[in-house]
């Protein structure tokens, strides 16, 4: 009898219902099968039980169980050899098993054991949220919610691998399709029905897994640059009479346009502090020096440091808790004094700067107030998101890190409406070892990591607001607050202006037979936004240069600032050459170029821009709807960045950035403004540069 139990062994991928009854097991097992264009095996025990009572007039009995298992085992074996690649399976022994031990009280030792044993790819527990449907074989529909807790605790006990469908008929068969197809796909790729659940409750694109696993063998391929972007060609810049229009612009139309702030600011400020991290690390007290230490490590990042210590915003309270941390402070050596100052800045018992985020930390020194970089974005918000007395900002951040922002904010005494997003671990991406292979933790499941900034446009993609501006949380300043302002609204007004018209062509382009409109809207197409059209563009039929031009202006619009370069680590504007020879305006950043072709060095150096990150987005099209962001993203760009996890080296791949490939499809529109608006603080020695001091 035991041998009447076994499972045949198959490479078929068996999918079970599974769970009480009259939860739709049978209606869903004949739907896959049928969309999957496959077979799926019934259920043994109806046919059986309703013999026995037509010829009987008897119900089940424990004495059931056991040929109700070997039936269906039997269905089962004769369905894998005849099944090509998949396999539906209506019931299951752990289905029989469950019943058993809820009628009966316990379950045959040979069921009990095939049941465990046997193994599925995946389980669909049916949840009893639709109504039950009365028949002879059925009963206890008052204790439907009690037996679907003992059917999910019988998968959890066994470790079986499971996903609970609820919801109509329609939404449980989306639902399993959905998953099917995940679970073919995962499988395909050498992943196991564990992994597939792991990623499956992610939210885990697998094809977006299968690209990253093709970056890590194949590698990502260079942006290949056409040449740099300049003033006049590629970069727009304005006299202060044009200024002052497009600000005014900006000022007449705000009223019309929900506005809002993005403003990135997830991460702690670890690298601010880098190098006093270091010193702590590496500085042998009483035994050297300082000043050795600076000319033994070539640290001249402690000496500035050292030198404005005083300048700094958060000095006065430092100093004060290291006096009361230390009684004979006044006694220690100069060097001991500074040594002991940084540890408690740096302490997670005391100040802790290293591990909170830059937006929560003193930047600037204000009359009696300290002020942080998150009451400077309450700030600007105020000016230009302003509508009808209504502010609105938004903040990315770590999980971790929202309590002390909010904190922060509700210190502020701002009028502007705060909201917060994380970043959606959906986005995160598979880590691999140094062979490439995906890397595993010690429990055996994968190992995924944040995808980086790029991973925001998922964030900003959720924002209802016709217009976005962006801007970095470290990039404020405790002067020029008017200029900043000033040339925000230049920008937005831009914006506003370039997309009235880009609104006015499309409308035209649905409607007009006049060739002369076509070639106003090819003029204001190439000469204001800066599209390349494809090189036989000019042999097109007239509605195919319709259909084209339609294609180019219909999507989603940034305006970006450019600021002379002066050396800032970072990405610059350039002209890219892309897909079939066009060429388009694009940030990007050094580390997407390939500096062995000399080429494209030349064109690297010769950048006279970079970008600061200040932009301003158009996020609706001119029917008024929220463009699908993720629609825009070049996903064949990004990074691959060597990291390590405990002691093993990893490999670990990074999204396109949220302003590099993320938004490498958009209409890009670059404007130089003035070194004034661009002030981030990426070292803490940032802090006493002049746009940081009060004058």
């Amino acid at each position: 009898m035991e041998k009447d139990l076994k499972q045949r062994y198959s490479k078929v991928i068996k999918v079970t219902m599974y769970g009480p009854e009259s939860t739709g097991k049978t209606t869903l097992s004949k739907q896959l099968a049928e969309h999957f264009k496959t077979i799926w095996i019934p259920e043994y025990a109806r046919n059986y039980l309703q013999q026995k009572w037509e010829e009987q007039q008897a119900i089940c009995d424990e004495n059931d169980m056991l040929p109700i298992a070997i039936g269906q085992m039997k269905l089962e074996n004769e369905a894998v050899q005849i099944a090509s690649k998949l396999l539906f399976c209506d019931t299951n022994l752990m289905v029989t098993k469950v019943f058993s031990e809820i009628y009966y009280g316990f379950c045959d030792e040979l069921l009990n054991d095939a049941a465990r044993e046997h193994n599925y790819d995946l389980f669909f527990l049916t949840d009893v949220d639709v109504p039950w449907e009365k028949d002879d074989l059925r009963d206890r529909p008052e204790k439907r919610e009690e037996t679907f807790r003992i059917f999910e605790n019988a998968l959890i006990e066994n470790n079986k691998p499971y996903i609970v469908l609820s919801g109509n008929k329609q939404q449980r068969f989306e639902t399993a399709v959905k998953a099917v197809e995940m679970l073919l796909k995962t499988k395909s790729l050498g992943f196991t029905s564990a992994d597939f659940l792991q990623m499956w409750h992610r939210g885990t694109n697998i094809d977006a897994i299968e690209r990253q696993l093709k970056f890590f063998n194949e590698g990502i391929a260079k942006i290949n640059l056409h040449k740099i972007a300049t003033v006049g060609d590629g970069i727009r810049l304005f006299d202060k009479e044009q200024e002052q229009e497009l600000v005014g612009y900006f000022e007449a139309h705000q009223k019309m346009f929900s506005i809002e702030k993005l403003v990135p600011a997830s991460g702690a400020a670890s690298r601010m502090f880098k190098f006093l991290v270091d010193f702590l690390n590496e500085f042998k007290l009483h035994d050297e020096t300082i000043n050795a230490y600076v000319n033994r490590k070539k640290a001249s990042e402690l000496s500035v440091f050292l030198v404005g210590i005083e300048k700094f915003p958060f000095y006065a309270d430092v100093l004060q808790e290291t006096k009361s941390e230390y009684k004979d402070f006044d006694n220690f050596s100069q060097d001991e004094k500074y040594y002991r100052f940084i540890e408690t800045m740096l302490s997670p018992a005391k100040f802790d700067f290293l591990n909170k985020p830059k937006g929560i930390l003193p930047f600037h020194q204000e009359k009696e107030a300290i002020t942080t970089p998150i009451f400077k974005h309450l700030k600007e918000a105020q000016v230009y998101t302003n509508v009808d007395g209504n502010h609105h900002i938004h903040f990315t951040v770590s999980e971790e890190h929202l309590e002390s922002f909010s904190e922060v904010v509700l210190n502020s005494e701002n009028t502007v409406n705060v909201s917060y997003s994380f970043q959606d671990k959906a986005t995160d991406t598979l880590a691999v070892s140094v062979d490439n292979e995906p890397f595993r933790l010690e429990d055996g499941s994968l190992f995924f990591r944040p995808g980086g900034h790029g991973a925001l446009i998922q964030n900003l993609n959720r924002l209802k607001s016709d217009i976005v501006f962006v801007k970095n949380i470290d990039n404020v300043c405790f002067n020029h607050f008017d200029g900043i302002v000033w040339y925000k609204k230049l920008l937005g007004g831009l914006l506003m202006r370039l997309q009235k018209q880009i609104f006015d062509s499309l409308k035209m382009l649905e409607t007009t037979t006049d060739p002369a409109v076509i070639q106003e809207i090819i003029a204001f197409t190439t000469g204001e936004l800066n599209i390349v059209l494809p090189r036989n563009f000019s042999k097109y039929t007239f509605e195919n240069q319709k259909n084209q031009l339609f294609q180019l202006l219909n999507r989603p619009i940034r305006v970006c600032g450019m600021v002379k370069n002066e050396g800032e680590p970072g990405g610059g504007p350039f002209w890219v050459t892309g897909e079939e020879g066009m060429h388009s305006l694009q940030i990007v950043e050094s580390s997407q170029i390939d500096l062995q072709n000399k080429k494209q060095a030349l064109i690297l150096s010769e950048s006279t821009h970079f970008n600061p990150v200040d932009l301003v987005c158009g996020l609706k099209d001119y029917k008024g709807e929220k463009f699908n962001l993720e629609n825009y993203v070049d996903h064949n760009t990004g990074f691959i960045v060597n990291k390590t996890k405990g002691c093993k080296d990893i490999k670990a791949y990074e999204l396109p950035g949220l302003w590099n490939g993320s938004m490498a499809n958009w209409i890009t529109v670059f404007v130089e403004v003035p070194l004034l608006t661009f002030n981030p603080v990426k070292t803490v020695n940032d802090l006493l540069k002049p746009a940081h001091q009060p004058r």
